[in-house]
């Protein structure tokens, strides 16, 4: 009984031993291709963030929603959900982030 544990971790040493210890990289692929996927990756432009999120009323009684986007667009929706255009102030919408009265296609809108 106490000979059986032995005999079986003998084994196992003895099947370990007989490995190869020598350090393998494994790579899926052709070598190049990972060159050429850590280059393509490189210049990743991010889309810009939201940086505010605003609601404003229209003359018209109109509610209009914009998102201030952190390139200097903004993007204006009918609704919450949508996802809207993409409008570049100084054309057909006159404000900024922070301002509390815009101006949307000639109409003053407030926050």
């Amino acid at each position: 009984m106490t000979r059986t544990p032995f005999i079986i971790m003998l084994a196992a040493t003895a099947a370990l031993a007989g490995c190869n210890n020598s350090d393998h990289t494994i790579v899926s692929g052709p070598a190049g291709e990972t060159d050429a996927n850590t280059l393509a990756n490189e210049h990743v432009t991010l889309p810009p963030s939201i940086q505010a999120s605003k609601s404003y009323r229209c003359k018209d009684n109109k509610v209009i929603h914009v998102d201030w986007l952190s390139d200097g667009t903004a993007r204006v929706k009918q609704t919450k959900e949508e996802v809207g255009t993409s409008v570049t102030p100084g054309t057909e919408l006159v404000g900024d982030g922070k301002a509390t009265t815009i101006t949307y296609k000639g109409q003053s809108c407030k926050a």
